[in-house]
C-alpha cells in the first residue's frame, strides 16, 4: 500500500505513485501494536476475512476511481483497488485463507 501510493502523509519517502490513495505509514503504532481481526470484504464473499495487521498503514484519502474494498468497523479504509492494482494494509499472506490472493489472480488473468 505504501509503495504504490501517490503520497505518504507522514513521511517524505519517494513511492512508485501508481495508485491515487494518500496513505499514512504505521497508522496503528509500533510492531507491538499489531493485531488480528475479521474483516468484511464483499469482493471475497460473505465469510469474514482473517486480517493480520503489522505496523500497518491506512488510506487517508482516495480519489473516486479508487474502490475501497475493506474498512475497519471505525470506517478506516484498509484495502483498495484501482484498475488492476490491489493493496491492503493487512498481510493476507500470513493467513491460511487464500481468497484475497485468488481475487488478485482473477484480476490479473482478465487482463488483455
Amino acid at each position: 500500500m505504501v509503495c504504490l501510493a501517490k503520497k505518504v502523509s507522514n513521511d517524505d519517502m519517494e513511492t512508485l505513485a501508481v495508485m491515487d490513495p494518500v496513505v499514512r505509514r504505521n497508522a496503528f503504532g509500533r510492531q507491538i501494536d499489531s493485531f488480528e481481526t475479521e474483516l468484511s470484504i464483499p469482493a471475497l464473499g460473505d465469510k469474514p476475512f482473517p486480517a493480520i495487521f503489522i505496523r500497518a498503514p491506512v488510506t487517508e484519502r482516495a480519489d473516486p476511481q479508487v474502490e475501497i474494498l475493506a474498512r475497519l468497523p471505525n470506517g478506516v479504509a484498509v484495502a483498495a483497488k484501482q484498475k488492476k492494482l490491489v493493496v491492503s494494509a493487512f498481510h493476507p499472506e500470513l493467513s491460511d485463507d487464500l481468497r484475497f490472493h485468488r481475487y488478485f489472480l482473477k484480476i490479473v488473468a482478465s487482463l488483455d
